[in-house]
């Protein structure tokens, strides 16, 4: 039903979403519409966006309304134009009026995500370059904010600190310089996990290629300094097999530039934490 979601846990998810919204009752509508009351709702885009996030929605309003039924559905990763309707559907009115900020809120701001993932992901399109997201997302929302990514075309990163060894510059630090850093992790890790490492120089990164590492991550470089560094990995003898990907600082004007300065990834955290929600609603009339 969830495009890749474990559904177990969308719904005890939702479930506190909905526990959180409601508290003790939504006094309002429990007062003013009878228990017997049908109606329809549909989702409406009120500017062009990728869509991302319905059947979380239209859960949301079946974890109230169990005879829940929906029409004219349309799929996460479509493109809607302004007064498109994402679904209709049709059950009790005190279900869709109680359910309705919750799923409509899930929605815009799923939906931006993925609208702004695309956006960066035709910006790079024609060159080798993936766009990839962050652990910068909203505490309790990164299985549904990362999900929205992959619809927006964009691939993950580390869901959690148990995805990979990523090593930045506050270890490198602690542990007494990159060498140590490195020395460290490989003889702590499990080799099931990549191994990467953060730079922001270009000495730190030759200093990275004396040692075993699987990825390098260019942090705050200018795409020029970018593409020498990505042209002292692949000239290294275990360049190839090198992950070079590319952060900070990348925004829709310059993104391309990094991506054709020869990068396998640009690892954006904007996707996330700074995407603007889309505006829908969602309508209710009584039938």
């Amino acid at each position: 039903m969830f495009q890749s979601l474990p559904q177990t846990t969308c719904r005890e998810i939702l479930s506190k979403f909905l526990e959180e919204d409601i508290g003790r009752g939504d006094i309002t509508t429990l007062a003013i519409v009878s228990p017997d009351q049908p109606a329809v709702g549909y989702f409406l885009a009120k500017a062009p966006l990728v869509l991302a996030g319905i059947d979380l929605a239209i859960e949301v309003l079946t974890l109230l309304d169990e005879g829940l039924t929906v029409e004219n559905r349309h799929r996460d990763g479509d493109r809607l134009n302004e007064g498109e309707r994402a679904a209709l559907v049709r059950g009790q009115a005190r279900a869709l009026l109680t359910g309705e900020r919750v799923a409509t809120n899930l929605l815009q701001q799923l939906s931006g995500i993925a609208t702004l993932t695309e956006r960066f992901v035709d910006a790079v399109r024609g060159t080798k370059a993936r766009i990839v997201d962050t652990r910068k997302t909203t505490p309790g929302l990164r299985v549904f904010e990362k999900y929205a990514v992959r619809v927006g075309g964009g691939v993950n990163h580390r869901f959690g600190l148990d995805d990979a060894i990523l090593i930045k510059d506050n270890h490198i630090k602690i542990a007494g310089g990159i060498r140590a850093a490195i020395e460290a992790a490989r003889s702590a890790e499990d080799r099931a996990h990549r191994l990467e490492i953060e730079v922001a120089t270009l000495e730190e990164l030759q200093e990275a290629l004396r040692h075993d590492v699987d990825a390098v991550l260019l942090d705050n470089m200018k795409p020029d300094m970018v593409r020498q560094a990505v042209a002292r990995v692949r000239a290294d003898r275990r360049g190839t097999k090198i992950l070079v990907e590319a952060s900070g600082g990348i925004t829709l004007d310059n993104v391309r530039q990094f991506a054709e300065a020869g990068v396998d990834w640009v690892s954006i955290g904007a996707l996330t934490h700074s995407a603007p929600a889309v505006d829908m609603s969602f309508k209710i009339q009584p039938v």
